[in-house]
């Protein structure tokens, strides 16, 4: 892509972005120069993976706020602009961030490159419920590829190779050398979780959760996923009483004894379902969609699957 193109895009919004920057008031807080490249990114988990790649050879700006549901997080108008005016979108799609998707699909008709990264990287169907898996969702992708750190890795290296491609003004050199760095700290990463893992017996080696979210992470390192609370891929859906039941019973017959649920989100549910089984089962907390502001735990994606790891290898094993 020319400068000429970006310039021409940048000129055919300006009046958008001069309308929704007055309807927001001086308190936006824009300080990006509209002469520096910039990429505009949907998650915060692909933000970070996103800033690692760019550095600082061009603006980063991550639309989801910590601790958000990638599900239902929207967008301000000053947002939505900012994606009209980028040099590059990278999102999960796959439907994860399904009220921010259109206002990607608009950026795109307006002539800015975009990355679906979910798409990229060989994604996995939802399997049946009777697998384990959301029975209406059955057979469609899985958005939630980050838990696997080997999919990771990929999408990183072609997040380097669109940012290379279409935003001008970067050094494609240190794009590169960033791009190498990252993917030695992922690989790091993998190696971690594998030894982390290995203490866990194959019996213990069961996944109940929330909702379905690590199916990738399952399959990478060998766990059986039992069943979710809400038996679906998204936050969205809720469960019936006959939903909870089937999974109290699945769990008793695997012998589960640990539910994990999203720090981000409401236990109340897991909580219920412990009830139902007696009080035998512990209630984990694990950060599975978004990342945490910096200091409080998960404030990088290296840092998230870390204590991710940390707590389901203690949470499968008693520890």
């Amino acid at each position: 892509m020319t400068t000429r193109t970006r310039g021409s895009r940048r000129l055919r919004t300006l009046p958008l972005v001069l309308l929704t920057l007055a309807l927001a008031g001086a308190g936006t807080g824009c300080t990006s120069s509209d002469d520096r490249p910039r990429v505009v990114v949907t998650t915060n988990i692909l933000g970070d993976i996103t800033q690692e790649i760019v550095g600082d050879e061009a603006d980063v700006t991550v639309l989801m706020k910590p601790n958000a549901d990638p599900h239902s997080f929207g967008l301000s108008a000053v947002q939505a602009a900012e994606l009209e005016r980028a040099d590059l979108v990278v999102f999960n799609g796959l439907g994860l961030e399904e009220n921010v998707l259109r206002h990607v699909e608009a950026a795109r008709e307006a002539g800015v490159p975009t990355f679906e990264a979910g798409k990229a990287v060989d994604p996995l169907a939802f399997q049946a419920h009777g697998d384990g898996g959301p029975e209406e969702e059955a057979g469609q992708p899985d958005p939630h590829f980050w838990t696997d750190p080997d999919r990771v890795r990929k999408a990183a290296g072609l997040i380097a190779d669109q940012v290379a491609e279409h935003v001008d003004g970067v050094g494609e050199k240190t794009i590169n050398a960033n791009a190498d760095r990252y993917d030695a700290q992922l690989a790091d990463l993998t190696t971690s979780m594998e030894k982390s893992f290995d203490r866990i017996p194959e019996k213990r080696r069961a996944l109940v959760t929330n909702h379905h979210v690590f199916g990738y992470l399952a399959e990478r390192f060998g766990f059986r996923v039992i069943g979710a609370v809400i038996p679906s891929g998204t936050t969205l859906a809720s469960p019936s009483s006959s939903d909870l039941r089937s999974l109290t019973e699945a769990m008793r017959k695997a012998d589960v004894q640990t539910v994990f649920a999203d720090s981000s989100q409401p236990k109340r549910l897991a909580e219920v379902l412990r009830t139902e089984l007696g009080g035998q089962v512990r209630v984990v907390e694990l950060y599975s969609e978004s990342l945490t502001e910096k200091g409080k735990g998960a404030g990088t994606y290296l840092q998230m699957m870390r204590a991710n790891t940390t707590a389901m290898a203690d949470g499968l094993t008693g520890a």
